[in-house]
């Protein structure tokens, strides 16, 4: 066990990811509250949360490229600062000239636009903090995770008693100074920069790279390994299908049994899983290869995901939602260190800001698509076909030889 003082690095790290996570938790209540208040308008909520989205979508893979460029400290520290300062705008400019519609899209887009730098440079510190710390650097993948989960699950929670005690434009106060205290956080890591010395050495080995081909080395790294590419697109596209569960079906499902209870208490349980298998995943990585531990999530999700189809009774729709988190919950753990033992150190911030784009890209769309479907057909019929397409999408890839590849990796 490493000295205390030893893991300090990591508990920087963890402390900057639990409270910037949580802090972009109530910032994503607190902006369509916001909106709904000004305007009245659940339309023009939604169009909030979908335009601020879009910057995020193209700035992703610039700013992975950024984490690579500048180094992994430099852009978590200065990306936590921006978002600071662009939510500590709302209640200033409340304050002083008022709110409108415009200055809330605005401040709702800056922010948007540096969150996944954030995101993805505290990410690659994992490998350092873990060198630095001495501990095993597939457990802190895991611990990473699932720190950041609590955030995002507290944060609605906070967001929710903030706008009732103080109100929506108050409420910013706290994620702004949530995100400086994650730049202090990660200003106090004593860690080196494996990118860094990994880009150091290849300009030395006169390979370096300018240009259009750094900015899309990203996608060029992830595309060649077969493997991740496969695993990639399936993720993507299983994102696509299954986030509308939360964000549409379920919601419509329960507002038309006029119990919003039973939607906190699903998403609850969707929620604690995930926690408990991110946590768990370095103990189940020392025991499991990841070729299995991928088809165990694939098979694992499809088997949860389909009975929740039927719409169940409460309890039982609680309890296959646990197990779907649980089931998932190992997945972005186990990407990272598929990312950390197949990409070079200096690549590994414009991998993760690729996948973070494929994010940002595949879940709106399979939620209109959803929307359109509820509207057209309910509940129950969308619910059951997106259950069949999930299936359709996460089976095929089990069988997949390329999969198998995935426990050819080096440390």
């Amino acid at each position: 066990m490493p000295a205390p003082s030893r893991l300090l690095p990591v508990l920087f790290l963890e402390a900057a990811n639990l409270t910037s996570g949580l802090g972009n938790a109530v910032v994503m209540l607190a902006f369509p509250w916001l909106v709904l208040q000004e305007t009245g308008s659940a339309a023009a909520a939604g169009a909030v949360a979908a335009i601020s989205a879009l910057p995020a979508l193209i700035a992703a893979p610039l700013t992975g490229w950024l984490v690579d460029r500048l180094g992994r400290k430099p852009v978590a520290i200065g990306a936590d600062v921006v978002s600071a300062l662009s939510v500590a705008a709302v209640p200033i400019v409340s304050m002083s000239i008022g709110l409108t519609y415009g200055s809330i899209l605005a401040l709702a887009i800056i922010g948007a636009i540096f969150d996944p730098a954030g995101y993805s440079a505290r990410r690659a510190l994992i490998p350092d903090a873990a060198q630095a710390s001495g501990i095993d650097t597939d457990r802190l993948n895991g611990i990473h995770e699932g720190v950041f989960l609590v955030g995002w699950t507290a944060g609605p929670l906070a967001a929710a008693a903030l706008i009732a005690g103080v109100g929506p434009e108050a409420a910013f106060w706290l994620p702004c100074g949530l995100f400086l205290l994650a730049a202090l956080a990660v200003a106090a890591m004593r860690v080196g920069d494996a990118g860094q010395r990994g880009r150091a050495e290849a300009q030395a080995a006169g390979t370096p790279e300018s240009g259009l081909s750094e900015l899309v080395r990203g996608f060029t790294a992830l595309w060649k390994d077969r493997a991740l590419r496969a695993l990639a697109i399936a993720v993507l596209i299983i994102a696509a299908v299954y986030m509308p569960t939360e964000a549409v079906i379920l919601p419509v499902y329960f507002n038309a049994l006029q119990n919003p209870a039973g939607l906190g208490i699903v998403i609850a349980a969707i929620s604690g899983g995930s926690m408990i298998g991110a946590f768990g995943y370095g103990w189940i990585l020392a025991r499991v290869r990841p070729s299995v531990l991928v088809r165990i999530i694939l098979i694992g999700t499809t088997l949860t995901v389909l009975p929740m189809t039927l719409l169940p009774p409460l309890p039982v729709l609680a309890a296959f939602g646990f197990l779907l988190g649980l089931v998932w919950g190992p997945f972005n753990p186990l990407f990272s260190t598929l990312v950390q033992r197949r990409i070079r150190p200096e690549e590994q911030g414009r991998v993760y800001g690729v996948q973070l784009a494929g994010f940002y890209a595949a879940p709106p769309i399979g939620m209109v698509v959803a929307g359109i479907s509820v509207d057209a057909l309910g509940v129950s019929v969308t619910y059951l076909a997106l259950g069949l397409l999930l299936a359709a999408c996460a089976i095929p890839i089990v069988f997949l030889r390329s999969i198998g590849d995935l426990d050819n990796t080096h440390e």
